[in-house]
């Protein structure tokens, strides 16, 4: 029996042993490297001595004079020797596959990560990331505060993959505010942040320059939300990409006005392989942004028609041929994927394995020692700040940019004109459907109140409200015109009446950012375009009483009337069945015919 249970206690050892997980091979891994007082040692031999990072001393915020970068204590130009630092589910990382289902995998959230990387890190001779998406949800105290005492600032996007400026559709809305000062709520307080990116190549190409507006009114109100909250002077800035029809008014237009960018990145590919700063095309953009007035730099660079990337073009970054007009740059990117462009490959158990691609730009940076301006002197040598060219870019069949922005993302007044709605859109559609409601909604009333032109520079009252505020809007507008018949909000499902409506006094008693009451607000408005005495029409607060008990379900039970428009409500449900049986069809077939 003793032997028996000898035997079965073995087993169960080996058995455990056998269940350790790649996530707790990567975790124990992650913390044998945090241990580390040396940086790894490179597959071909090099060995390279750095400092522990939990001997260094914290970093110095980072402040922009003029067109540089500079430490704001020791006074020391700033160039950014950086790369992409953005994990996903594509490079097979045993712990990024735990985030199955979810849109952001936050690096610097998550220990298990940035710690298991940052001697990887600190030792290619980093001193910026470059991180993508960031999750607001959670402290991020450790990773900061272990990657600034390592003497690397991180660049952070306030977008995330399902919340940005569409350059389809651009918007600039209350949702994505909220997002963006998620972002700046989280990562104020580290003072190794060295800036935000409000867009990365919304505008790429001639088709889309309309969209550019709502970008730098993002710039705008999250420099005016950092100002009134008393956080420190955090740059905000654009990554554009490097096209040629649109670049040099993308970077006139992001710098140019007293609303500018706090700085701005190129993501730049020109350079391949063994080429030269008179070959690549990096003499032509060094002339091009040579009179820029703010920082401008290299936020993604790397051509990969080469592999192993030698990395050249980091000598020349680095050089004085281009440090006078650049600020240095970020490699693309830290992570190998199927895209080919990572530095290190993330094995199975999850621990990095650094490619050739990590030793050529490790030597490059190293080796490459840019000389800064004394600081003291150039300030002197600066130009007053309303010196200059800085006339934004004029229309053309090219350039189809306003100068005149979008507005400023008002919460309350959007919220006042929702809880003045009898008829909203229903809580059970689906974002997905939103397009079919607004594709029926603007086919029956004019919806210039919800529409947003960057061209034209004209922006709806109600542009800057929420997609779900905006599609309540009009199906409200619908439903008025309609005749506000009692089974008039259903719209086969897709509305449903209020439970209560603000009354006049309570939308009195409420201030939105223009100075008006909201009440005021909306008091004026007319319901088309064409109405140029909005006292001629009838407005948006008709029917709205002081009775603070008002209820509109309590005509719910009568049972639905006739509608008189019901051939045309019937039609935006019809589409999406016809759409959905279509999808059947084409499945049903594809499986027949393999």
């Amino acid at each position: 029996m003793k032997f028996q249970l000898q035997i079965l206690l073995a087993a169960l050892t080996v058995a455990n042993a056998a269940a350790i997980t790649p996530v707790e091979t990567a975790l124990k891994k992650t913390t044998e490297l945090h241990a580390m007082t040396q940086a790894p040692t490179p597959s071909n031999g090099t060995y390279v001595m750095t400092t522990n990072v939990s001997q260094r001393s914290k970093t110095n915020p980072i402040e922009i004079v003029g067109r540089k970068f500079f430490d704001s204590v020791t006074k020391e130009q700033f160039f950014l020797k950086g790369i992409a630092y953005q994990p996903s589910r594509a490079t097979n990382d045993a712990i990024a596959i735990k985030y199955h289902g979810l849109t952001i995998i936050d690096p610097m959230l998550d220990t298990r990560l940035c710690m298991r990387d940052l001697p990887y890190l600190k030792s290619l001779g980093v001193n910026t990331i470059r991180v993508y998406a960031i999750d607001t949800d959670k402290s991020h105290d450790e990773c900061f505060e272990a990657y600034a005492n390592a003497g690397i600032y991180v660049l952070a996007d306030l977008s995330e993959p399902d919340l940005s400026v569409n350059r389809k559709s651009p918007s600039w809305d209350t949702d994505l505010f909220l997002r963006y000062k998620s972002v700046v709520d989280a990562l104020h307080s580290y003072g190794n942040v060295l800036g935000f990116f409000a867009g990365n190549e919304v505008t790429n190409d001639k088709t889309n320059t309309n969209a550019s507006p709502f970008v730098k009114s993002a710039i705008r109100d999250t420099k005016e939300y950092i100002k009134e909250q008393g956080y420190r002077k955090i740059p905000v800035g654009y990554a554009s990409n490097d096209d040629t029809d649109t670049r040099g008014n993308l970077a006139s237009y992001f710098s140019c006005g007293e609303l500018s960018a706090d700085f701005y990145g190129i993501n730049m590919y020109e350079w391949c392989g063994y080429s030269s700063f008179y070959t690549s095309g990096f003499k032509e953009r060094t002339e091009e942004f040579k009179n820029s007035k703010i920082p401008v730099f290299f936020s993604e660079f790397g051509c990969n028609l080469e592999r192993p990337r030698p990395f050249t073009e980091v000598d020349a970054l680095f050089s004085h041929l281009m440090t006078d007009v650049w600020s240095g740059g970020l490699a693309y990117m830290y992570f190998e994927e199927p895209n080919e462009y990572g530095v290190v490959q993330v094995d199975s158990e999850g621990s990095i394995v650094p490619l050739a691609d990590y030793h050529n730009l490790q030597k490059a940076y190293l080796r490459s020692h840019a000389v800064g301006v004394d600081y003291e002197e150039y300030k002197r040598k600066l130009s007053s700040p309303s010196s200059g060219d800085s006339h934004c870019p004029g229309l053309s069949n090219i350039w189809k940019a306003s100068e005149e922005l979008p507005n400023y993302p008002d919460a309350v007044k959007c919220d006042c004109m929702e809880s003045s709605l009898q008829c909203k859109l229903s809580t059970s559609v689906k974002k997905t459907d939103y397009s079919r409601v607004f594709e029926y909604a603007c086919g029956e009333i004019d919806c210039f109140q919800i529409s947003a032109d960057g061209e034209a520079g004209e922006y709806g009252a109600f542009s800057d409200c929420s997609i779900y505020q905006k599609a309540s809007f009009v199906l409200n507008e619908v439903f008025k015109q309609q005749g506000s018949k009692t089974g008039g909000c259903d719209f086969e499902g897709v509305a449903q009446l209020s439970r209560s409506l603000a009354t006049k006094s309570q939308l009195s008693a409420k201030t939105i950012s223009s100075g008006q009451t909201c009440y005021e607000f909306l008091d004026t408005l007319p319901r088309t375009v064409a109405d140029k005495n909005p006292k001629s029409v009838r407005n948006f607060t008709d029917g709205l009483s002081d009775d603070n008990d008002r209820d509109h379900n309590s005509s719910s039970h009568e049972g639905h009337q006739a509608l008189e428009n019901r051939a045309a409500q019937q039609k935006f449900y019809n589409n999406l069945l016809w759409e959905s049986i279509g999808a059947v069809i084409v499945v049903g077939l594809s499986i027949f015919m393999s």
